[in-house]
């Protein structure tokens, strides 16, 4: 669906840009929670963007601190496409997980999930981890 045009000048070019309605589930995710000791290891499949997927994260990380649970691996390697949205997430989920006096720290995080945090300036907040049992026993 055509929204409406834009009109973009960059040095002496002027480039119309058209603006297109994207379908509201552009994608989705899927999460698997288990316990290792007192840590929860979610893993995530597909992508994390705005929407469903992040909708659902949201409400399974709500879900378990609300149940007392406060040491999180989050695991992304199955994860393919992280938007704004999924990073805002993550450093909302680290934000409350610390203020339960827990934390949440990220295994496996794809090369474009690893450049978005990096770019974003927001990578130095998390622990990052390639091996899940070093993840795991760094709570201890």
């Amino acid at each position: 669906m055509w929204v409406s045009p834009r009109t973009l000048r960059i040095s002496s070019r002027t480039l119309r840009l058209k603006w297109f309605d994207l379908p509201a589930k552009a994608g989705s995710v899927d999460i698997d929670v288990r316990s290792q000791a007192t840590v929860k290891v979610i893993k995530l499949r597909g992508r994390l963007n705005l929407g469903e997927a992040v909708d659902r994260l949201r409400q399974t990380f709500d879900d378990l601190v609300n149940a007392g649970e406060i040491y999180f691996v989050l695991d992304l390697g199955e994860v393919t496409m992280v938007d704004s949205s999924g990073i805002g997430l993550l450093v909302k989920c680290l934000t409350i997980a610390k203020q339960h006096s827990g934390s949440l720290k990220l295994l496996n995080p794809s090369k474009f999930a690893i450049q978005t945090l990096r770019m974003t300036g927001l990578l130095s907040l998390f622990e990052v981890y390639t091996v899940e049992e070093e993840a795991v026993a760094s709570f201890h």
